[in-house]
């Protein structure tokens, strides 16, 4: 007659796990500075740069490492469950059969819940400090965005800088000829975003921030700079064939050289603003000629 299963040898699977976690997530991490980790892999320079930036920091590197925490106590438990109550050699007829246990499905349950809940009020939080921020800015820049270049009013100086198309030639370096956006440091900043001809998207990637441009629909972008340095920027929405020469950088001044290079664009002639006159027009009035 068939024996009852018997307990395996005892051994310690638990703790060998911990061992080679112990070695492999420290190997991993490496080849990792501290400014990579700190910013949760996100741009280095996007460190301090925005009053928004810590808090999207923040929320990512929270998110990551809790789940990073419930994928490892999974993983462990899976095998743990695959070596611990594995069939061996001796092992005859089936292992005993459950039908639920209720601190289980408990946990189970309760756990997501947690999680889900918690992540939720704090992406609200997070929405609040800056997709919501809408301090009345010191300084109201519209960033006009066209095929395939980008104009920027600077309303408060009543200056305003027309870009031209960055040739990617591979002749010249394109940050050498692409539109410049200047931003004062330490300056409650509008950015108004409009599109000019078709969907466009406003990124820089150390701000963390991107918005989509959409004609009709203008938006705007409240935010502080808060160090001083050269950023790249880019059109972040597929439109049309040039899409990738829509290129612009941004410098982030003090505000007495903000001061001066509006001036400089007032002692060009670039006074005023470019207006909706340099709109496509996709949708005419009725009765108008086509």
């Amino acid at each position: 007659m068939d024996s009852p299963n018997q307990s395996g040898p005892q051994r310690s699977w638990a703790k060998r796990l911990g061992i080679l976690s112990a070695v492999l997530i420290p190997a991993l991490l490496s080849g990792c500075t501290k400014e990579q980790i700190a910013t949760g892999f996100f741009p280095v320079e996007s460190q301090g740069a925005t009053n928004h930036t810590d808090a999207y920091t923040a929320l990512w590197n929270g998110g990551w490492i809790a789940l990073l925490i419930v994928g490892l106590i999974v993983w462990g438990l899976i095998l743990w469950a695959m070596v611990a109550y594995r069939r061996r050699k001796n092992d005859r007829g089936l292992p005993v059969q459950m039908r639920y246990s209720m601190p289980i499905e408990i946990l189970f349950t309760v756990t997501p819940v947690v999680l889900v809940l918690g992540f939720f009020f704090q992406n609200v939080q997070v929405m609040e400090k800056t997709i919501d921020d809408t301090t009345p800015g010191e300084q109201v820049i519209e960033v006009a965005a066209k095929q395939w270049a980008w104009d920027f009013n600077y309303e408060t100086e009543d200056v305003y800088y027309s870009g031209t198309q960055v040739a990617l030639d591979g002749t010249e370096a394109p940050e050498k000829t692409a539109p410049v956006l200047y931003l004062p440091v330490d300056t409650d900043l509008e950015i108004r975003l409009h599109a000019r001809d078709v969907i466009h998207s406003f990124w820089v990637p150390a701000f963390l921030e991107k918005r989509d441009m959409i004609p009709g629909h203008d938006q705007s972008l409240h935010l502080r700079a808060e160090k001083e340095g050269e950023y790249v920027g880019k059109c972040a929405e597929l439109c049309g064939e040039y899409h990738s020469e829509m290129l612009f950088n941004v410098k982030v001044v003090s505000k007495e050289e903000f001061q001066e290079y509006t001036q400089s664009l007032a002692d060009q002639g670039n006074t005023g603003q470019l207006g909706p006159e340099y709109d496509r027009n996709w949708y005419p009035k009725e009765g108008a000629e086509k």
